[in-house]
């Protein structure tokens, strides 16, 4: 009886060590996915409300650095190099900060992404783009720090900061045409050397040797540098009982190993020629 009351005693303990109470956040937490012209854009944040505070101005002071937001700084990630109104923007995630003022932002985009609110210690150079937007006055009241984006075409969108009675937006640019025409290529001048690897690999595992060594074939004849291409290569033309070919793949793919110092190949390579008989 004593063991089971430890054990239940323990059991509690370790229940109430675990249990969390879990409360609503005052500035909930809130996720963006965008897809622009082609490029992903991803937005987190958390969401302020008024509740019957003066904002801009107040609150948030006109003319100093905002985190634009709540809680830890806003974050912005692109998964393509863009441009925010004028300037270059490389793909990745950046802190976005505010100054907003009376007639105009400045909105900051910052390599350093991971801050609780804005940096003890600004850093300059973190900063990749200053963008300078209007401020425009709404004629209606928003209740809860909002971010959206609106006016897409094909390759831009506003990213748009909307709170009490002021809403500002900066333009996001996409390079929409260079990632559409780098695909129309890539997919008009036919299969690449991998994937016919990736082909000859498959109908090598299914058996079908044929079809195997046709892409294999295909494959070192586009990149003849690649040890593991013509490894498959030899072990592929064994398997159809070229002895002789399969041993030349091999001896091709043993030389290129060793200059690419790749000792797993090297092995590979050696016992297979051994296997096979090979001078």
């Amino acid at each position: 009886m004593k063991k089971i009351i430890l054990f239940v005693s323990a059991a509690l303990l370790s229940f109430g060590i675990e249990a969390q109470i879990k409360t609503p956040q005052p500035s909930p937490s809130s996720k963006i996915e965008q897809v622009v012209g082609l490029t992903d854009v991803s937005v987190e944040y958390s969401r302020p409300s008024m509740k019957g505070r003066t904002i801009f101005g107040n609150l948030v002071p006109f003319d100093k650095l905002w985190r634009t937001g709540a809680n830890k700084n806003t974050q912005i990630t692109f998964s393509d190099d863009v441009k925010v109104g004028d300037s270059p923007l490389k793909k990745g995630t950046y802190a976005i900060f505010t100054k907003p003022g009376k007639e105009s932002w400045e909105v900051v985009f910052y390599s350093d992404a991971n801050n609780w609110g804005t940096p003890r210690e600004w850093d300059d150079s973190k900063v990749a783009a200053t963008i300078k937007v209007k401020a425009n006055a709404l004629p209606f009241s928003v209740e809860t720090f909002t971010l959206m984006f609106s006016d897409f075409t094909m390759d831009s969108a506003h990213l748009n900061f909307i709170w009490e009675k002021t809403e500002a937006a900066v333009k996001i640019t996409v390079p929409t045409k260079e990632i559409a025409s780098e695909s129309i290529e890539k997919v008009m001048a036919g299969p690449s050397a991998n994937d016919h690897y990736q082909a000859a690999v498959f109908f090598k595992d299914t058996e079908d040797y044929a079809k195997a060594k046709e892409h294999i074939e295909k494959a070192v004849a586009g990149r003849g540098d690649a040890f593991w291409y013509h490894r498959q290569h030899s072990l592929i033309l064994a398997k159809t009982g070229d002895k002789d070919g399969a041993v030349k793949a091999a001896k091709t793919s043993l030389e290129l190993a060793e200059k690419a110092g790749n000792a797993d190949y090297v092995k590979l390579n050696k016992d297979s020629l051994a296997e096979w008989g090979a001078k």
